[in-house]
């Protein structure tokens, strides 16, 4: 159970560092809020701690250690370690799940950049819709057709942010926009990086990625009614909060180079509003055939390990001590 201080300590943090999930949660039956929290928690602290750190490579392998204490009963003496350490006790919690997110901040610590769409994807299942199949397990939902639906709000949720960011990320050194389409427009990203600017084409690269994230969204919607009756205003909200940062970038002509597409605390409200009456829709509504569709490749692995399938786990295990030798090899080598 999570010590009460602990909880506290999560609510601030998700106060502070994510306003759409917090909004979000508002909607989820207390018996799934909490533990939500305590995971965004975590994961949130994870990716600052990647995020803001001087040494990325550093961050990571520490965070590495924090998760190995934490499956084994003794996080360090820190409240959202604490209470994700509860979380994984009670609620069963795969370790492939929470590995997947930490392979995918070890791909930012590393500065990989993704050739392709599918690469793209390759990096938004680890850092998005691993921490979606882990609310499907605190909500007790392991069938496969649902985990796949949200895998895909996942993705389609941190392509919605790579979409806005793409000046925020430039500016610190960052991209992720595919290599691919970068070259077929003639642009050398390591140019873009050192003079952003939301070049025409850019701006058509920000709406491809618009446009494959409003297909996921509708694809995730299908999932929705496979969830407790309870919990579904709380992932509509999210679904909605999240395609609505969307709009908030298409109503600026796809720049999201010299301005940061945002919304409002009336348009969050309006948009809450609109899940609950959702919801309602949906325990009227027939199975949609959409439920059933495969789920991506690349969030195949996250349904197998949410479902506790062995034989996927101790593959990614494997890929994981790969990526951490990598970061390793080049931490020493920058010290030395």
């Amino acid at each position: 159970m999570i010590a009460p201080a602990d909880m506290e300590a999560c609510r601030a943090a998700i106060r502070h560092g994510s306003l759409s999930f917090h909004a979000a949660s508002r909607l989820l039956p207390a018996r799934v809020r909490d533990p939500a929290m305590a995971l965004y928690a975590f994961c949130r602290l994870a990716d600052d701690a990647v995020d803001e750190g001087v040494d990325k490579r550093d961050a990571v392998l520490r965070l590495r250690d924090r998760l190995d204490l934490v499956y084994r009963g003794t996080p360090i003496d820190q409240p959202a370690d604490r209470a994700f350490a509860a979380v994984v006790v009670e609620w069963e919690m795969p370790r492939a799940l929470p590995e997947a997110l930490l392979e995918g901040l070890a791909w930012d610590a590393l500065g990989r950049r993704y050739d392709t769409l599918s690469g793209l994807r390759d990096y938004s299942a680890r850092v998005a819709s691993a921490v979606g199949a882990m609310m499907c397990v605190l909500m007790g939902v392991r069938d496969a057709h649902a985990l796949a639906r949200a895998c895909d709000l996942g993705v389609a949720m941190q392509l919605t942010n790579i979409a806005r960011d793409v000046g925020e990320d430039a500016r610190a050194r960052r991209i992720y926009l595919p290599g691919e389409w970068l070259a077929a427009s003639g642009i050398d990203s390591d140019a873009f990086l050192a003079a952003p600017a939301a070049h025409p084409e850019v701006r058509a690269m920000v709406r491809c990625l618009l446009a494959e994230a409003d297909r996921l969204y509708d694809r995730a919607e299908a999932g929705i009614a496979a969830l407790p009756v309870a919990a579904r205003p709380g992932i509509f909200a999210a679904r909605h909060v999240y395609a609505a940062i969307g709009g908030a970038v298409r109503r600026n002509g796809y720049d999201s180079v010299g301005t940061r597409g945002r919304t409002g605390r009336a348009r969050k409200a309006a948009l809450l509003g609109w899940s609950v009456c959702r919801t309602g829709m949906t325990v009227a509504m027939p199975r949609s055939a959409v439920i059933f569709a495969p789920p991506l490749p690349e969030t195949a692995f996250l349904v197998d390990a949410a479902r506790q399938e062995s034989a996927p786990t101790h593959v990614r295990g494997l890929r994981l001590i790969e990526v951490m030798a990598q970061l390793e090899d080049r931490d020493r080598s920058a010290r030395a």
